[in-house]
């Protein structure tokens, strides 16, 4: 411990309470690595979050530029110790990692390591990430042993305890946080919705008076026929703030896939139901596509999640041609969809339509009393 910056509780302490102070997912890792390097005075750390596909959702490293961490290029994926890590939750101390059989290599412009420190961050019996350290700043042990000791293997095992609570606390509160802009939406959607039915039913009363008029009064009439064509420019002004106010900012910033998926996380969360997210072969959509596929598996998996009494909800998003095809499969009471067309019961199908046939897609439901729900859409492409 005599080669740290900063050593002893002190220094642990600082580490946890840094840890802690941060709520974003993000900071968390960006700290928990940095605290983890300096701790045990390593020249580079890493820390992983695996993914569903063999890759790495997030992938924080320290002590490597921003110059060098660009030349590396792609994320690893998981493979080679940090698979082994995942796979057998167990810790690898190693005296050089190139000289393990495991070892498979890195980019050309990745940083020369050796000794090499490494455990999996566990919640339970869940692994939600893999830490590592390499190159320890100190003169190499006698026989060329690994320059991380076992009370560097201690002291970062303690660590990652702690970095456990605090990603998983940071995971909620994001999620917490996604509800919260859910519910805000949803309250915005119906407010909006008011104003707009309100202006819409005025704007057809105003032009049934204005037709009545036509004949007898055509002064009047035309006062009324301005009025329509205010109400109608007030009404289209609603709805450029709904569009505004409601286009889904995630999937700008992430894209389709990711923003689905945590929309699917989310809904798991918050439910009973279990819902899951699949995805095979997806490129990038026009964005008036990605949008309408977001919009339609949203109003799927709330009538599902709501109306459906499912225990299960499966939604998927693959590639067919140059398009996409997405399905919402929930193994609930289902429906006859011509009755609930009859009883005027939509459970808002005619909106998933218009969006799909306003670009150029098209929707299919397969549903039957006591046979659950699919609902597919199919987008072109572009």
């Amino acid at each position: 411990m005599s080669h740290r910056p900063s050593s002893g509780l002190a220094a642990v302490s600082t580490a946890l309470l840094a840890m802690s102070r941060h709520l974003e997912v993000r900071d968390v890792l960006k700290t928990i690595v940095a605290s983890a390097r300096e701790l045990l005075d390593a020249e580079y750390a890493a820390l992983g979050v695996p993914d569903d596909h063999g890759g790495f959702a997030q992938f924080v490293v320290d002590g490597v530029s921003d110059a060098q961490w660009k030349a590396i290029g792609p994320l690893p994926r998981q493979h080679g110790i940090l698979a082994a890590m995942l796979r057998d939750a167990r810790t690898e101390r190693l005296a050089d990692v190139r000289q393990d059989p495991r070892f498979e290599g890195w980019p050309a412009a990745h940083p020369d390591m050796s000794d090499f420190l490494g455990l999996p961050i566990k919640d339970g019996d869940e692994i939600i990430g893999a830490l590592f350290l390499a190159n320890k700043r100190c003169p190499r042990p006698a026989g060329d042993g690994c320059g991380f000791t076992e009370d560097d293997e201690a002291l970062l095992s303690i660590l990652a305890q702690h970095a456990a609570i605090a990603l998983t606390n940071a995971r909620l509160y994001e999620r917490s946080r996604e509800l919260t802009i859910a519910e805000e939406r949803s309250r915005l959607a119906h407010e909006l919705h008011d104003a707009v039915s309100q202006k819409l039913f005025s704007l057809r009363l105003t032009a049934q008076a204005a037709a009545a008029l036509v004949d007898r009064d055509p002064a009047r009439a035309k006062g009324e026929l301005q009025q329509v064509a205010a109400l109608a420019a007030e009404a289209t002004e609603e709805l450029r703030a709904a569009v505004v106010e409601l286009r889904p900012a995630a999937l700008d910033e992430d894209g389709l896939i990711n923003t689905l998926r945590t929309h699917v996380q989310v809904l798991d969360r918050a439910h009973t139901a279990k819902v899951t997210f699949d995805t095979c072969g997806i490129k990038a959509l026009p964005a008036a596509q990605e949008e309408a596929l977001l919009r339609v598996a949203q109003e799927a998996l709330h009538n599902a999640l709501r109306h459906s009494d499912a225990d299960r909800v499966d939604v998927a998003l693959t590639r067919r041609g140059q398009g996409a095809v997405l399905s919402v499969t929930d193994n609930g009471r289902g429906f006859e969809p011509r009755a609930v067309r009859r009883a005027g019961r939509h459970l808002g199908l005619v909106s998933m339509r218009d969006r799909a046939s306003g670009i150029g897609g098209k929707l299919t439901v397969q549903s039957a009393p006591g046979k659950g729900t699919t609902i597919e859409m199919e987008a072109p492409g572009g």
